[in-house]
């Protein structure tokens, strides 16, 4: 979920340092035109695109969106407009056109693959960027999600929040920061010690721009919970994860890249399992601990 286009780096960073701000894009443009307000942190408005209409499986256990199906795109402020990150969550037949549109209306297409194994649909995930005016980008992004079965009108919320039947206090403790209930699923976003940077720019917040550990854990019943996610990692850190989470009984399920031209250069771990929530939130501490990320 996260990148922006390739530009001449050392030719704009100074630029970029005093670009748009917040307050001169109209924010309620980009909403008209992505048909859905956005959750706002700091100078990033991210739009969520949950693939509600999918009834997606893994191993007995029936995905929320919240979990792993949740596409997305962020914009933030830079110079003479916005730059744009995100993840769209597709199934197969959907990926070429989306892609030729994202294409002809100026976007980038930085990666596609999957990030869970075994699941019934199997859906993809494909990343974008760009750069430039953000309602001509937010009708790019538009125009090609309807190529797909993503729901162009954001779901009703619910009467009554699902309950999250685990201990979160605890797993707040293990995990080392305070998680968030959303949809059903307990969520962490556990960012890095170094900035990380896109093309000169600092990708602020972390969670938002995707450059944050993602952790969710979606209740099984009895104490267990499906986990998925992503760790951000750099290169020395990825086997030393892979090994701790397969210690842990946690399945590796993709090592791969988001975005194009990132600093430092990052990899994104996927991973999977349905067990005891306090001994899996121990097993993904054990492989925080072997990452610079920071803990609260």
């Amino acid at each position: 979920m996260r990148t922006i286009s390739s530009v001449l780096v050392c030719a704009l960073t100074a630029a970029w340092a005093g670009g748009a701000s917040a307050q001169e894009i109209d924010w309620k443009k980009v909403d008209e035109a992505l048909g859905r307000t956005a959750a706002v942190s700091g100078d990033v408005h991210r739009y969520g695109f949950p693939r509600t209409d999918l009834q997606v499986t893994l191993d007995g256990v029936t995905i929320r969106p919240t979990l792993a199906l949740g596409g997305w795109a962020a914009f933030k402020p830079m110079h003479g407009g916005a730059m744009v990150m995100g993840d769209l969550v597709l199934l197969e037949t959907e990926i070429n056109p989306v892609m030729a549109k994202l294409i002809e209306n100026g976007l980038e297409v930085t990666a596609v693959h999957n990030h869970v194994l075994r699941s019934s649909p199997l859906p993809f995930y494909m990343h974008i960027g760009g750069h430039g005016d953000p309602v001509k980008l937010a009708t790019a992004i538009r125009t090609a999600l309807a190529e797909s079965k993503t729901p162009l009108t954001p779901p009703a919320p619910p009467a009554t929040p699902p309950a999250i039947d685990l201990d979160t206090a605890q797993l707040d403790q293990i995990i080392g920061v305070k998680g968030q209930a959303n949809g059903g699923v307990y969520q962490f976003a556990v960012p890095r010690r170094d900035p990380v940077t896109e093309n000169g720019m600092q990708l602020t917040p972390p969670g938002p721009t995707g450059v944050a550990t993602a952790i969710g854990f979606q209740p099984t019943g009895g104490g267990k919970a499906a986990i998925t996610g992503d760790f951000v990692l750099t290169g020395e850190e990825v086997n030393p994860v892979i090994k701790a989470l397969r210690e842990n009984g946690i399945e590796v399920t993709a090592v791969h890249s988001h975005m194009l031209t990132e600093q430092p250069r990052l990899i994104f771990m996927h991973f999977w399992a349905n067990d005891d929530a306090v001994k899996l939130a121990k097993g993904l501490r054990a492989a925080l601990d072997k990452t610079a990320s920071a803990k609260s």
